[in-house]
């Protein structure tokens, strides 16, 4: 096949791979995808530059930032983001449905206006007793600041009154469309807890 040149943008509506193809079985292998919504996949390869290369976290300030009570389900198109919390309605964030697509998707959340005194921050995993959180869950302050290990629960909850600067990464490790475990890190005050 002939190399082309384009002067103009090279668009398509379903993506773009890199290919090869195996000489001796015909055996087609894609090296780097990028899928439809602009996803990239370099395979087992690596990214590299020769210039500088810009990542930033996304941050969304505004899903439950809203200074109401908010219940949202996240997607696995959102991971990687960093959501702030305004505490000062009861906030539930459910996490993606099961799906074999979900290891290595990940979320980072900071409290910016505190838990109010009757409202907890909850974050809920799909399914009913088939799921858990496996958390380290610490202390910000005071004389208890050891973490806490707790692998038992579907729901992590900061609970009312927790201060700004709270922080929750959580990050599904397994799931196999049918039970799914994702690691739980917390730094509040007061301390989180998983059930």
């Amino acid at each position: 096949m002939a190399n082309t040149t384009f002067k103009g943008p090279v668009r398509a509506e379903n993506g773009f791979e890199q290919i090869s193809i195996n000489s001796s079985t015909g055996a087609v292998t894609t090296n780097f995808d990028i899928d439809t919504s602009g996803n990239v996949d370099a395979g087992s390869g690596n990214i590299a530059s020769t210039g500088a290369l810009t990542i930033r976290q996304k941050i969304d300030n505004s899903t439950f930032n809203t200074g109401s009570a908010v219940t949202d389900t996240l997607t696995a198109a959102e991971s990687g983001t960093l959501f702030t919390i305004d505490g000062t309605g009861d906030i539930v964030v459910n996490m993606p449905a099961l799906s074999t697509d979900n290891p290595g998707i990940w979320y980072e959340f900071i409290v910016t206006t505190a838990v109010g005194g009757s409202k907890t921050v909850t974050f809920v995993l799909p399914g009913s007793d088939v799921s858990d959180f496996y958390g380290a869950l610490s202390l910000m302050g005071g004389t208890a600041a050891n973490p806490a290990s707790d692998i038992d629960g579907d729901t992590l909850t900061l609970p009312n009154s927790v201060a700004v600067n709270a922080r929750v990464k959580l990050t599904c490790v397994t799931d196999d469309g049918t039970n799914s475990v994702w690691k739980a890190e917390t730094v509040s005050t007061p301390i989180a807890t998983i059930a």
